[in-house]
């Protein structure tokens, strides 16, 4: 057969750092893999190259199955850049392995979404930008792009990460997704404090939330801490959400992190 392979070590594992190569662990006595090998070939055909597939009879090789642990069969695993990174067992039918599929192959432009996180790391907002944007112009889908792009913004313009992101429900990033919308949230009142709920910790919180969008990190930590401290409930919980979206973006390597981390906790409990 095309996709039969018969040196894995070339065919998958070295393949596998340009192209994600999906490996079907089979045996010819195995029923339920002369079900699932034909969707397998009729989904790589349609690949258009992001993907290629690799058959495995485990009864030919013994020695990669035993390393690979093949217990059951089918078994369908997903090398990238030389190991595995994603694998489901069973004939599952057309449908759940395109599913899978979507969520399971990298982006072909990973390398420079890679690139671009390192950059935001480093705090060089710019050269994540453009890298981001060239990913996006090229596969407009990219999910990863788009929410890191927003992350991008989000200290300088809230309101456009907001936009960026829209109505995203990425289960593998609620926590940035929800970080990055209480900020764009919290900047809307930047401008306009009427908007904010009355209450003795009102001016301190707006305080708060001026400190944020001008980019004074510490002090807007540590007047949301004392909002929480006199009055938690205020904003619907809004400094909690605050603190907990600020460190949420900036990391837990951040000087303003690592200074307010013990004092957030101290507020709460």
């Amino acid at each position: 057969m095309a996709y039969d392979i018969s040196d894995f070590e070339k065919e998958v594992i070295e393949r596998s750092y340009t192209t994600p190569v999906l490996v079907d662990f089979w045996a010819d006595w195995c029923g339920p893999c002369k079900v699932l090998g034909p969707v397998l070939e009729r989904l790589a055909g349609q690949s258009d190259g992001r993907w290629t597939l690799a058959k495995v009879n485990t009864e030919e090789h013994v020695e990669v199955a035993r390393k690979y642990n093949i217990q059951s069969i089918p078994n369908v695993k997903l090398f990238v850049d030389g190991v595995v990174a994603n694998e489901f067992v069973g004939a599952l039918p057309e449908y759940q392995v395109q599913r899978w599929l979507e969520t399971a192959i990298p982006s072909k432009h990973r390398r420079q979404i890679e690139q671009a996180e390192v950059f935001l790391v480093a705090g060089n907002l710019e050269a994540a930008r453009v890298l981001l944007e060239e990913v996006l112009s090229l596969e407009p889908g990219n999910v990863d792009a788009r929410i890191l792009l927003a992350r991008s913004l989000v200290f300088t313009d809230p309101a456009q990460a907001a936009a960026t992101i829209g109505n995203l429900d990425e289960p593998k990033h609620v926590d940035l997704l929800n970080a990055i919308r209480v900020v764009a949230r919290l900047d809307s009142f930047a401008h306009d404090p009427g908007k904010l709920p009355d209450g003795d910790v009102r001016e301190l919180y707006h305080s708060a939330i001026q400190h944020l969008a001008a980019g004074d990190f510490d002090t807007a930590v540590g007047q949301f801490i004392e909002v929480i401290r006199e009055n938690r409930s205020y904003d619907d919980d809004g400094s909690r959400k605050a603190c907990i979206a600020i460190f949420k973006l900036l990391g837990e390597e951040h000087r303003v992190t690592q200074k307010h981390r013990r004092d957030f906790s101290s507020a709460l409990y």
